[in-house]
């Protein structure tokens, strides 16, 4: 059993908080948070010992959680590695390519585990993507679309202030709302080889960065992809990422409907369905799917649980001395992609991968 602590006590730290509480390879037992009084509640809250002070909770534990808002969560993955500690990342990795570097350089050093939160590769629907795909069904990936059409009001950017700007939140729609979904395309179709894209603010007028964005993407494995991510759509339709082989078949997801939840605000309100399936032979099984994916909805907290099968997933890991589902190289992956859809727009140009920090 690790002993795991929790470095930011703020909204998804509420999730994590509770998901520890469920996954039995791990015990929680310390919270961390540069507000005393956030941190002592936070701890008091959840029965762990409060901390002000990373480096004096890292003697305390074998993993840590950093739940910090992204632009801050190099300095503590970083203090945690060269502690010894393993280090479990909320999404984004992190706002900069450089930050990320930094990070999988002291876990390499220390010898530690580094992963990133992508709780939505747990999905039923998404697990039977990747199932169909490495069995050949859908011939070789192809063509991967992301589609977002979410919403987010304005007081959600006012709720705190490191929200909305270039300078302490790195950007926008691509940055915060479409990690989980660029990583299941990554995931599903491999690395990317060249990028092109370009981003607008739509109508968050008071908010400098981008509420929409598209792009396309050309994998390594020759596949295309095509990116139209937004939360300008009120009160926000669905996420979908869909792929087609070249056998002619096409699996999919919608992992959301309406307006993406958000951490610690709101829960997920609406089962993750396969929402495409067109494996020969199998196109009848898609309202069979759908009855799975809505009875596994029903039969937990979604908002907690699929944070908790991949908390669980990382202790194991460690315990097995066996990668991550979701490894630190993961998790810079889809930096680099949001990150070239940002150069591609500035420099107005298609940008080649793999990028240097």
């Amino acid at each position: 059993m690790l002993r795991v602590g929790l470095v930011g006590c703020g909204k998804v730290g509420s999730i994590h908080a509770a998901a520890l509480k469920t996954v039995p390879e791990t015990r929680f037992v310390a919270a961390c948070d540069a507000n005393a009084d956030r941190a002592a509640a936070f701890a008091a809250k959840y029965d762990v010992s409060p901390f002000t002070d990373l480096l004096a909770m890292l003697k305390q534990v074998d993993a840590v959680i950093v739940g910090t808002p992204h632009p801050l969560h190099a300095e503590p993955a970083i203090l945690a590695a060269q502690a010894g500690v393993h280090v479990l990342v909320e999404k984004p990795m992190a706002a900069t390519l450089a930050d990320c570097d930094a990070m999988l350089a002291a876990a390499k050093k220390s010898g530690v585990t580094l992963g990133v939160i992508s709780q939505r590769r747990f999905f039923e629907p998404v697990r039977r993507m990747k199932a169909a795909i490495d069995a050949g069904k859908i011939g070789t990936p192809s063509l991967g679309v992301f589609i977002m059409y979410s919403w987010r009001e304005p007081s959600y950017y006012h709720s705190d202030p490191w929200r909305g700007k270039w300078d302490t939140e790195g950007g926008g729609v691509l940055v915060n709302q479409s990690p989980h979904q660029l990583d299941i395309l990554l995931w599903l179709l491999g690395p990317a080889a060249e990028v092109s894209g370009v981003w607008a603010n739509v109508n968050h007028p008071n908010v400098e960065v981008d509420d929409t964005a598209v792009a396309t993407i050309r994998f390594r494995n020759g596949g295309l992809g095509s990116i139209v991510s937004s939360v300008s759509q009120r009160p926000g339709i669905y996420t979908k990422v869909h792929i087609h082989g070249s056998n002619g078949a096409s699996v999919g997801v919608e992992t959301d409907r309406g307006a993406t939840f958000i951490a610690g605000v709101s829960a997920i309100s609406e089962p993750p369905l396969t929402d495409l399936w067109t494996v020969p032979g199998e196109e009848h099984r898609l309202s069979e799917f759908q009855a799975e994916d809505r009875a596994a909805f029903a039969a937990t907290d979604a908002t907690v649980h699929y944070h908790a099968e991949q908390i669980r997933d990382f202790a194991k890991s460690i315990l097995e001395k066996q990668p991550p589902l979701v490894s630190g190289a993961d998790g810079r992956a889809v930096v680099e992609l949001f990150s070239a859809i940002y150069r591609s727009h500035r420099e107005k140009r298609s940008i080649t991968l793999p990028l240097e920090s």
